[in-house]
């Protein structure tokens, strides 16, 4: 166990470097090589936990599972996934971080290879949840590279590029992971995810890097000459690690931006778990045909990661609050459009699918740890991340088991065939935008901290 935890422990600091060139060089190396990994590696390793939104309605179809058990078995990963993000989020403030990321995407790889060898719940359940919480070293990690290597003044843009991860998982799991599925079977949806992901782990291990401290490096925030409202102890001295950790409990913003979160999770993950169900039977589409659909929003979600970062930064001074109002106000009425038009107009629904994934994932950035990030003690990067994480994926897992209820309930069977009933699970996805545009629109004063 000792060898275990020296060998995550994070890198000891190094005797500073003197040469100006050679700091310049070297820090431009490396956050080059940090953004990639956390980005590009996060994106490919994304696709190890969207398996399951896939294979939906072949399992269904097939009498393997029925939408109550997917319900339950999607809460899995995303309660795991909560415990991962908060458990993992205090240790990557202390873990070597090119080493813990690439062991929780190794696992997660190798947990997708062993899904649909067996048909039993429990199993299914168990795994699922698992594999969520090996999941949960991705999003605290790239939280702490990015407090670590961008400051303040430049942490929305590369917290946007950052964020577009999530939409490139999404995007090649609605497209590819759809496409494998459907000329190879459903297991095809966790096996391909899992033989490429075990590459992405050991490239992830060769390309990440440490803290600058832990090269020789000065802290960004000297670097670059951009200190934000410092946060100290009693003495007037910067807070220890543990000590910046606990102090997130006690802010109340904090707390608000959790709720916001996890009502907002509750609408994206509606659409990551149910939209291929969704748009097969109330739409009518094929899986290739909704896949299509779903990837062009994940393309969205890239371009509106970087845009809100970059209006954030340069047109509001990196104020948060007044954008996440409007890429709100746009995404409610996107939803609006994807639920209520009628059948039949796909470029409609098309064009209305890409509005939600641009305004979606910028809101997803800020709300799920761009703010918060800004906030806190930099040195609580990690533990922030997770703190909201377990808001979010409470709130996706609670959306996941409700939404499978809501769908069975709404479910008839005529003649052998399944027709489905969306109503009852529309208005629920709807009203998790809005209550967190409400939570979100109360945070208007918050103050960015060094």
């Amino acid at each position: 166990m000792v060898h275990i935890l020296r060998f995550f422990a994070r890198g000891e600091d190094r005797p500073l470097l003197e040469d100006k060139g050679e700091i310049d060089r070297l820090y431009k190396r490396y956050r080059m090589s940090v953004m990639l990994a956390i980005t590009v590696g996060y994106g490919i390793a994304y696709t190890c936990r969207l398996g399951l939104s896939v294979v939906k309605k072949p399992l269904i179809d097939g009498g393997i599972m029925s939408a109550y058990d997917l319900g339950v078995i999607g809460s899995g990963l995303l309660y795991g996934y909560a415990l991962g993000k908060l458990s993992n989020g205090f240790l990557a403030d202390h873990a070597n971080l090119k080493r813990f990321y690439a062991t929780g995407v190794l696992v997660s790889a190798l947990i997708n290879l062993a899904m649909g060898r067996t048909e039993l719940l429990w199993i299914w359940v168990a795994l699922w949840a698992l594999n969520g919480w090996f999941q949960g070293f991705g999003a605290p990690t790239g939280a702490v590279s990015l407090a670590s290597w961008f400051s303040n003044r430049e942490r929305g843009r590369y917290y946007g590029l950052w964020s577009t991860g999530h939409a490139i998982g999404e995007g090649l799991t609605f497209v590819g992971s759809a496409t494998l599925v459907t000329f190879f079977g459903w297991q095809a949806g966790f096996w391909g995810p899992g033989l490429i992901c075990i590459a992405v782990a050991v490239g992830i291990y060769l390309v990440m890097q440490d803290r600058p401290r832990s090269l020789g490096l000065p802290a960004v925030a000297d670097w670059k000459n951009d200190h934000g409202v410092p946060i100290t102890d009693a003495d007037g001295q910067p807070l220890k690690t543990g000590k910046a950790q606990l102090l997130i409990l006690k802010m109340p913003t904090i707390w608000v931006l959790g709720l916001a979160s996890a009502t907002m999770y509750m609408t994206r993950y509606a659409i990551n778990s149910w939209g291929f169900l969704y748009l097969q039977e109330a739409k009518g589409y094929s899986l290739v045909e909704a896949g299509g659909i779903l990837g062009l929003n994940t393309l969205a979600g890239i371009v509106g990661c970087v845009a809100y970062g970059f209006i954030s930064d340069h047109l509001f001074r990196a104020r948060r609050p007044p954008v996440t109002l409007i890429f709100g106000i746009i995404e409610i009425l996107a939803l609006f459009v994807i639920f209520f038009s009628p059948p039949g107009q796909p470029v409609l629904l098309t064009i209305a699918f890409v509005v939600y994934g641009f305004t979606l994932s910028g809101l997803l950035a800020a709300l799920g740890g761009l703010f918060a990030i800004d906030i806190v003690p930099k040195q609580a990067a990690g533990a922030v991340m997770g703190f909201i994480g377990v808001f979010s994926y409470v709130g996706a897992g609670i959306q996941d088991q409700i939404s499978g209820i809501l769908i069975e309930q709404g479910t008839t069977v005529l003649e052998g065939v399944r027709h489905y009933d969306f109503s009852a699970a529309v208005i629920y996805w709807i009203g998790g935008s809005i209550a967190s545009m409400i939570l979100a629109a109360t945070l208007w004063r918050a103050k960015v901290s060094d």
